[in-house]
């Protein structure tokens, strides 16, 4: 165990852990959008940023990748960041003016507007949890952030190659700002990203008649778990 100091606040954490976790094991409100326990760390949106001193040096850090260490002291609000997280909102504003999700955060954290030309990238702000999420929780890395810089965006391979994805929707789950949006219509789920649209055949439960899960999904966990081909016969209401 390491002794730190959060906001003035003596706590306790174990060696390792990140300041954005352990300040949200205290109860210590830092904003994120790009942080999701599912997944890594990735530091995209720069929202957790907190000002450290160690050895008498003061610097800003983003706190879901920053370890915590003994001694450390943690400012999760002062003047310097509230000033650096105003900007980082009037950017994101920029970026996706008819986010509620960011317009909530801006009057949270005091932006009336931003002072940026405003663009529109469909909700996107380049958090990478989708990307994340499919490569590390689902395991099939249908989607990806391509090109650099103002240019940069999240897709599928070639904008339309959809034949790795499984549909399974985790990407719109997890999705901070609803860019990516599912909805189950019939027998078929409809995945909306801002560079494409994808259609799935569900699976019909063979014992109450409903549609529930995209056949693609199942026929993938069946062979990755190796299970029976006739398994998902039936949906989870029915399975019970």
């Amino acid at each position: 165990m390491v002794t730190l100091t959060i906001d003035g606040q003596e706590v306790q954490a174990q060696e390792g852990a990140m300041v954005l976790d352990v300040a949200r094991d205290n109860n210590i409100y830092i904003p994120t959008l790009c942080f999701h326990e599912s997944v890594s760390s990735y530091g995209a949106c720069r929202l957790c940023i907190v000002e450290v001193s160690r050895n008498g040096r003061e610097r800003l850090v983003t706190s879901c990748l920053y370890p915590v260490e003994e001694g450390l002291v943690v400012k999760t609000n002062s003047e310097r960041i509230a000033s650096n997280r105003k900007m980082l909102v009037e950017l994101l504003l920029a970026r996706c003016p008819d986010s509620k999700v960011i317009q909530d955060l801006a009057v949270k954290l005091g932006v009336e507007k931003t002072r940026f030309p405003l663009e529109d990238h469909k909700n996107c702000v380049l958090c990478a949890l989708c990307v994340r999420a499919c490569q590390e929780v689902v395991g099939v890395s249908a989607i990806s952030l391509v090109n650099r810089g103002v240019n940069r965006e999240m897709a599928i391979p070639f904008y339309d190659n959809s034949e790795a994805c499984i549909g399974c929707g985790s990407c719109a789950y997890i999705c901070p700002t609803d860019a990516i949006t599912m909805e189950d219509v019939g027998d078929t789920r409809t995945l909306t990203m801002p560079n494409n649209r994808t259609e799935f055949k569900l699976a019909r439960c063979k014992v109450c008649g409903r549609y529930w899960a995209p056949q693609k999904q199942l026929d993938y966990i069946i062979e990755k778990v190796d299970l029976p081909s006739d398994f998902f016969d039936r949906c989870l209401t029915c399975r019970d």
